[in-house]
């Protein structure tokens, strides 16, 4: 018997949409075998998730919708990446443990979206890239090492999927991404606005990227939109520094009881064909949803809303995405984590050269 993820790749291949084989053949042939079952028009190997119907999701290594793990995204046109840091955070941690159960909770992921047809995984080279060594003790220090890890990522030509973390991540990656793309236009999706501009003295925390981003240079900011934000605030109009630099803001209030198609009508003309980063953060979700966060707003979006969002991001020439704030040690249903994972599919189903069956 070949090793553990010897044999995961060879029912990749097996198993994959693009390939025949039955289960017996997992079992008798040899990993070069395996290649001739394949029938890829494109002749791209692809990594496809192995099928629940020969691997038992409980086995193996908890990648990214068991994906393969490779060091580097070298060769890749998406990669999850994880983000595990909660440093950033002002009211309840545990942040810094959403990539591992979000990974955990994503073995029940498939290769097709059943919705909308799309077929990640015989479109683009995807894996999952592990997690940026983060410094847990400076968060100073840790925006450093993001930033350089997704100067290397972008480098290789490959679109990041993140899995954070706390909302503090976004400043950095943000860098990286305006470093290589200038100044990119944003679909926030959050409870908060996260333009803060000193918190305890800090000026680096969940609470400021999009001012950091404004302040660099980072954003396009006609071409920012916020959605979902409510909650109490400290001045009657929280929102009116978003406004001022041009951000159009959607309250939750906006968004209660309707679909939100129509709303991501408007969004794609706003962002036109530029490049454009989506960042999800999951308190954006009503916490009778997804409780497992670390700032919680009552009467928020739902889940049905969060995915008509990203699936009305379809066609946005998208550079990078990020689901954050999934703290798993305030839901211990494991569903928080399963609705970010889930999410996350949805924005890899969503980027540019996707096919449509």
């Amino acid at each position: 018997m070949f090793p553990l993820w010897r044999n995961l790749d060879v029912a990749r291949r097996i198993f994959s949409p693009s390939c025949r084989g039955s289960a017996a053949d997992f079992f008798s042939l040899k990993p070069r075998q395996t290649l001739a079952l394949c029938r890829k028009s494109s002749g791209k190997r692809y990594n496809v998730p192995p099928s629940a119907e020969f691997v038992a999701r409980v086995s193996g290594i908890p990648t990214m919708a068991k994906l393969p793990y490779k060091e580097t995204a070298d060769g890749l046109d998406a990669a999850f990446v994880g983000v595990p840091i909660d440093t950033g955070t002002s009211n309840r941690p545990g942040a810094r443990f959403g990539p591992r159960h979000i990974r955990m909770e994503s073995a029940l992921l498939r290769a097709y979206n059943s919705g909308t047809r799309a077929a990640p995984f015989e479109s683009l080279m995807v894996a999952d890239i592990g997690d940026v060594n983060v410094n847990v003790y400076d968060l100073k220090d840790t925006c450093k090492r993001i930033r350089e890890a997704y100067r290397k990522i972008l480098a290789a030509g490959c679109i990041p999927l993140t899995m954070g973390g706390d909302h503090t991540i976004a400043y950095p990656i943000l860098q990286a991404v305006a470093e290589k793309h200038g100044p990119v236009g944003l679909v926030h999706v959050d409870a908060h606005a996260d333009t803060s501009d000193v918190v305890l003295g800090e000026k680096i925390g969940h609470g400021t990227p999009f001012r950091r981003c404004v302040e660099e240079g980072l954003l396009d900011c006609k071409r920012v939109v916020q959605i979902g934000l409510r909650g109490s605030g400290y001045s009657a109009d929280s929102y009116e520094w978003s406004r001022a630099q041009g951000f159009r803001v959607v309250q939750v209030e906006e968004c209660w009881f309707k679909s939100l198609a129509p709303l991501m009508a408007e969004v794609r003309a706003q962002m036109g064909s530029g490049p454009v980063y989506l960042s999800f953060d999951i308190d954006a979700l009503d916490p009778g949803f997804a409780p497992g966060t670390g700032t919680p707003e009552i009467a928020g979006l739902t889940p049905i809303q969060g995915v008509e969002i990203i699936r009305g991001c379809r066609g946005l020439n998208l550079v990078g995405c990020d689901l954050v704030e999934v703290s798993p040690p305030y839901d211990t249903t494991g569903n928080t984590a399963l609705t970010g994972a889930n999410l996350l599919f949805e924005m890899l189903c969503v980027l540019p050269k996707i096919k449509y069956f």
